[in-house]
């Protein structure tokens, strides 16, 4: 394991946190169930009136900035319909499988997306995609002492033709900055890798800490 393990709060101590805000729900439906997430309509009290929204009601997720030796991480390009394009992202995936924890999730998905397994895995930030819109949370890890895993994953669907590049740090942060690549998981990873970096990784969180807790718990 590195030196460097920090802890998911160092450095902010101005008090700059998210705040649990339980409310009362008072109706929630299913309006749409699909493939991949549903789509819930909530009506819950908040400042004394009753309030609707609909929103994608998320498993959440997991992503992987994976870095090398010589400081590159490693991108990877595949098609995403809703926007029609072949975007670069980082290796990533939901937690959709009963009982596996987030390192695991992250674990697998690094060796089902680009035959790499790591030694050395830190949490290097958490994220709320569209808090407006779904209740999906991301944690983001940066996996180092990377390898070869023994077997080559047999990928299908929009995996079927994933790009994979190996890029150095400061390369792919000036990428986002400009604009060229727009993908919001891989701009947080970069940027939060950047910063961690210049701080000595003091900010790096112990991979086996638990997710944050949900306010809206899923539905069956």
């Amino acid at each position: 394991m590195s030196q460097h393990s920090g802890s998911l709060h160092s450095g902010n101590d101005g008090g700059l946190h998210d705040q649990p805000h339980p409310v009362e729900i008072v109706r929630s439906e299913t309006v749409f169930r699909g493939h991949v997430w549903d789509v819930r309509q909530d009506t819950f009290l908040y400042g004394g009136e009753e309030v609707t929204r609909e929103f994608v009601a998320h498993t959440g997720a997991v992503a992987v900035l994976a870095l090398d030796e010589k400081e590159r991480v490693l991108l990877i390009r595949q098609y995403r319909h809703p926007i029609g394009e072949r975007d670069w992202e980082i290796p990533a995936g939901l937690l959709d499988i009963a009982g596996e924890d987030a390192l695991g999730a992250a674990q697998r998905e690094l060796a089902e997306e680009v035959d790499l397994q790591a030694a050395d895995w830190h949490i290097l930030s958490d994220i709320r995609t569209s808090p407006g819109g779904n209740s999906e949370i991301v944690r983001i890890y940066l996996a180092r002492g990377v390898s070869a895993t023994a077997d080559v994953f047999a990928r299908t669907e929009e995996e079927v033709d994933i790009e994979k590049r190996w890029v150095p740090l400061d390369e792919a942060v000036d990428a986002f900055l400009a604009r060229d690549i727009q993908n919001s998981i891989l701009g947080n990873a970069v940027l939060a890798a950047y910063v961690s970096r210049a701080k000595g990784w003091v900010t790096l969180g112990p991979a086996v800490a638990p997710l944050p807790p949900r306010a809206v718990p899923l539905q069956d």
